[in-house]
């Protein structure tokens, strides 16, 4: 029972990419009716004009498991809490880590409340951005080995590549990161053409936001423009280029028929 006698809740909420305008109604909702809001300082920032007379607990990246364990301690206690992760809360966002506290509390499921609020995410961003990428089986890969082991990333690579998914690849490079983006373009290379299509998104939606294509040949040429803040979207054995923007086509019997 949390201290105050009342029930609290957790909304888990994606703020989308950036823009005010792909912040969703029911996003913009659980600000409001939450008293504190917890998340990395600059999704503060992101949404600051909706927080006056919000308790804001701002924390650094890298804090992730401190930021879920500080908005589950006040939605015990009794409080309404949002925590904001960008794109979607539950791809790569704060989703996991609070529910992960909440495992370990042995939650009942009830109380506190929990709701999770979908965002627009970045892959979704990046694809809107690129032209229509994603449109047969595609899965996201995150290239950070911070949680995950290299070893398990790169299985998960070579799978994708031996099944011609369109891969997502999400962390790409860091300061400290440089070669798994590298290794990343020798496994897809060793499955598909180098004249695939690529697609580099960065801060979609965002000031800055740079959009560019190439393809897996040309990869490198680009290789210090990627960061953290950029969405990488491979496309498979049918993803074409059609007036500057990436396709790939509903269904591999549509790509026959056009290259007769």
């Amino acid at each position: 029972m949390p201290a105050s006698g009342a029930p609290g809740k957790l909304y888990l909420v994606g703020l989308g990419p950036g823009d005010a305008a792909h912040l969703t109604p029911a996003a913009r909702f659980a600000l409001q009716d939450s008293q504190v809001v917890v998340g990395f300082r600059g999704y503060m920032e992101q949404v600051a004009d909706l927080l006056p007379g919000k308790e804001c607990i701002a924390m650094e990246l890298g804090q992730e498991l401190e930021r879920a364990e500080r908005a589950v301690a006040q939605a015990r206690a009794g409080r309404t809490v949002a925590v904001i992760s960008s794109g979607d809360a539950g791809i790569y966002g704060m989703a996991g880590p609070v529910f992960r506290v909440l495992t370990d509390l042995e939650w009942d499921g009830q109380s506190p409340e929990v709701e999770v609020v979908p965002g627009v995410s970045a892959l979704q961003s990046a694809a809107a951005l690129l032209g229509a990428p994603l449109m047969q089986d595609f899965c996201a890969i995150s290239l950070s080995n911070l949680l995950t082991p290299w070893q398990t990333i790169r299985r998960r690579l070579i799978a994708a590549a031996q099944g011609d998914f369109v891969v997502v690849l999400y962390s790409p490079r860091s300061q400290r990161r440089t070669i798994q983006l590298v290794e990343a373009r020798e496994i897809l290379l060793g499955h598909r053409p180098a004249t695939t299509p690529v697609g580099l998104v960065r801060d979609a939606y965002r000031p800055g936001q740079r959009v560019t294509i190439t393809n897996l040949a040309g990869l490198m040429d680009h290789f210090a423009d990627v960061d953290m803040v950029t969405t990488v979207v491979v496309g498979n054995s049918t993803t074409y280029l059609q007036g500057g923007r990436i396709v790939t086509p509903r269904g591999y019997e549509e790509k026959a028929v056009r290259r007769d």
